[in-house]
C-alpha cells in the first residue's frame, strides 16, 4: 500500500469531524450564524437527526480505512459465517466510486455556492466571520469525494492490476 494512501485513509475521518461538530449546535436550534429560521421539527427529532447524521458520516469515513487495510480484502475473523472469505474487488470498488462521485458533486456545489458562480449562492450569514467558518468547515468535507476516489483507484490498482497484468502476460506469450 502506498504511504500516501495510508495517510489519506487516516485523514478522511479528521476532515469529516469539523462538519460533524458544526452540525451539533444546529440540532439545538443554534443556527451557527446562519440567517435562517431553526428547523420546524421538535427538539428531540432535530437533535437525533443531527447526531445520527454525524455518527453515520464518521462511520463511513472510518470505513474508508478498508480501502488500505487487509479487512477491505478479506472478511475479518469476527464476522460470523463469512470470516476469512475473500471480498470481491468490485464489491468495494463500485460503492467507493459511487460514494466518491457523490461527494465530488458536493465539492462542485461548494465551489459554485462559495464563490457565487453562475448565480449559485449559499445560505446568508449574519456576518462575514460566520460565513468564513462555514465555508472552511464545509470545504473540508467537500474534499472527501476526491480523496475517496483516489483511495478507490489505489485499491483497484492493488487488487485488480496484478490479475490483469497476469492475463496480459499469458495472452502475450501465446
Amino acid at each position: 500500500m502506498p504511504l500516501w494512501a495510508e495517510r489519506t485513509a487516516r485523514l478522511i475521518p479528521l476532515i469529516g469531524l469539523p462538519v460533524c461538530l458544526w452540525r451539533l449546535p444546529i440540532g439545538f436550534d443554534f443556527m451557527m450564524g446562519m440567517d435562517a429560521s431553526p428547523t420546524p421539527w421538535n427538539r428531540w427529532a432535530s437533535v437525533s437527526y443531527v447526531l445520527a447524521l454525524s455518527l453515520l458520516s464518521e462511520a463511513f469515513a472510518l470505513l474508508c480505512r478498508g480501502l488500505v487495510r487487509p479487512w477491505g480484502e478479506v472478511v475479518p475473523g469476527w464476522v460470523p459465517m463469512l470470516r476469512g472469505r475473500r471480498i470481491p474487488p468490485f464489491a468495494v470498488i463500485v460503492p467507493g466510486t459511487l460514494g466518491g462521485l457523490l461527494f465530488t458533486a458536493l465539492l462542485v456545489d461548494w465551489v459554485l455556492c462559495t464563490f457565487h458562480v453562475a448565480g449559485f449562492s449559499d445560505v446568508p450569514y449574519t456576518n462575514a466571520w460566520w460565513q468564513l467558518l462555514a465555508s472552511t468547515v464545509s470545504g473540508l468535507i467537500a474534499l472527501w469525494g476526491p480523496l475517496v476516489l483516489a483511495l478507490t483507484y489505489a485499491y483497484y490498482q492493488r487488487r485488480c492490476r496484478p490479475a490483469l497484468d497476469a492475463v496480459r502476460r499469458v495472452a502475450h506469450t501465446s
